[in-house]
């Protein structure tokens, strides 16, 4: 039987790694943050134990038959119903929280290698968990930018034109949009953009004009 210094051991770091994981996501404000991280990661340790063992009295007798990985099975399954509750879908095309799901499965695999007493390969993942998280990040934004379809949407006046609008933004420009989107409701009018070309300083200046126009109420615009 494993000694009760080792059990504490293990569920401690298994807290660290996982609070590690936990405070990169709490710098970005989301609702899984630290302590769910740290949660999640224990509370894994703590079924690797207890799959481990939890069921050594009776391990030998005739009437058992145990296969320690059907526990720790569940583990994989059932932290996907944790994962799922943090994705949001805000809008079509629009999903957030899908890099904080991962992270929490992620955070259970490193909660069941502490609990299994791999403390190195535990270890291993947690640093390259906060390199991908925290690392990476400026790199991928530096190249992604790139590829990013520019949006802008233009709030104006129930009664106003919208075929003005968009010939002063796309013929005045020579841009191609790649979704164009016109919404009329009683109060306003919604015009939505996707451009598949880059924005030109000339289209900016555009932009900005269009901003002077009375019946234009707001325009935002993702760079």
């Amino acid at each position: 039987m494993i000694t009760w210094y080792e059990i504490l051991l293990r569920l401690v770091l298994a807290a660290i790694f996982g609070g590690a994981i936990g405070m990169e996501r709490e710098r970005k404000d989301w609702a899984a943050g630290l302590r769910t991280h740290m949660m999640v990661s224990m509370g894994s340790a703590l079924i690797m134990l207890v799959s481990s063992f939890g069921f050594s009295d009776i391990v030998g007798a005739d009437y058992t038959k145990l296969d320690p990985s059907r526990v720790a099975a569940q583990i994989v399954s059932g932290i996907g119903f944790i994962g799922a509750g943090a994705i949001l879908f805000k809008k079509p095309g629009t999903v957030l929280g899908l890099t904080t799901a991962s992270g929490i499965w992620t955070v259970s695999g490193i909660g069941m290698a502490t609990g299994g007493g791999m403390y190195i390969a535990a270890g291993i993942a947690t640093v390259l968990s906060l390199l991908i998280l925290w690392g990476i990040q400026p790199l991928q934004k530096k190249f992604s930018n790139k590829f990013y379809q520019k949006s802008l949407t233009i709030t104006a006046d129930p009664d106003a034109n919208p075929r003005k609008i968009v010939n002063i933004l796309i013929k005045e420009n020579d841009i191609d949009f790649a979704d164009l989107s016109i919404i009329h409701r009683k109060k306003k009018l919604v015009i939505a953009i996707q451009l598949s070309d880059s924005a030109s300083s000339h289209f900016l200046k555009t932009v900005d004009r269009l901003k002077s126009e009375p019946y234009i109420r707001e325009i935002s615009w993702n760079k």
